[in-house]
């Protein structure tokens, strides 16, 4: 039962130029209007709506800030349906991940499943289509925790897991597994994790980086789940600290 039928409450209305932005979406979303294709101008999307122009031009404005159009001025102005960029669907899906862990409707347990499911993978797709280059970039993100301090060593053990995804060859789980890592990674791990637990990581990754250097699959995955693995006890311990302090 929702809680407007709960409650006895008719549902918002919802505003006419929300309707008219998800009604253009789906029209881009369906191939309908592709990228690089120009949008009805103004005055007809106005008359197609029966609304005004300037409820129009809003609802451009919410399709501009979800990154599905752009819109430009002059002559051969309009708006214009775009192709996002994987750096912006990662951060639209990371921002997404971080409003769900607010409220606990997606747990710590449920991200590192995700995340296995995803990166398990990537480090046995890594071992067998990595170059030497990737090899040495993924060597040149190892830290050593006694010279640094934690503020410091998060930005190299991002980097190594940034560096693993690329390397499988695959740019869309790159897109799909970065959200997940970032916001266990920012959200948990930043400011809380104990000094401790960056050697075990420091550890884990020279493993993982050993077998991908013998071109071996198998171990290559079977590293990669030990090191999500000893990364379970410290993740649920800070979700635990973390949802007893709320």
């Amino acid at each position: 039962m929702t809680t407007e039928r709960a409650s006895g409450r008719p549902p918002a209305p919802v505003p006419a130029y929300a309707e008219i932005a998800a009604s253009l979406r789906d029209r881009i979303v369906s191939g309908e209007f592709k990228p690089g294709d120009r949008l009805p101008i103004e005055p007809e999307l106005s008359a197609e709506h029966g609304v005004s122009r300037s409820t129009v031009r809003e609802a451009l404005r919410l399709l501009t800030s979800q990154n599905l159009v752009t819109t430009t001025r002059g002559v051969a102005g309009g708006s214009f349906v775009v192709c996002p960029r994987p750096d912006q669907i990662t951060e639209y899906l990371a921002t997404s991940l971080n409003l769900l862990t607010l409220d606990t409707r997606i747990t710590v347990d449920q991200l590192l499943e995700i995340r296995e499911l995803l990166e398990v993978p990537a480090a046995g797709m890594a071992a067998a289509r990595g170059d030497e280059a990737g090899r040495a970039e993924l060597r040149g993100s190892l830290f050593d925790p006694s010279a640094l301090d934690p503020a410091e060593i998060f930005a190299p053990n991002r980097h190594f897991h940034t560096v693993l995804l690329k390397m499988a060859g695959n740019p869309f789980l790159e897109v799909v597994t970065q959200p997940v890592f970032r916001v266990l990674n920012e959200r948990f791990l930043r400011e809380n994790a104990p000094s401790r637990f960056w050697y075990g990581v420091d550890h884990d990754h020279r493993e993982i980086l050993s077998r991908i250097d013998a071109a071996d699959e198998a171990g290559a995955r079977e590293a990669c789940h030990a090191h999500l693995e000893n990364l379970r006890e410290t993740y649920t311990t800070i979700d635990r600290t973390r949802l007893a302090e709320d």
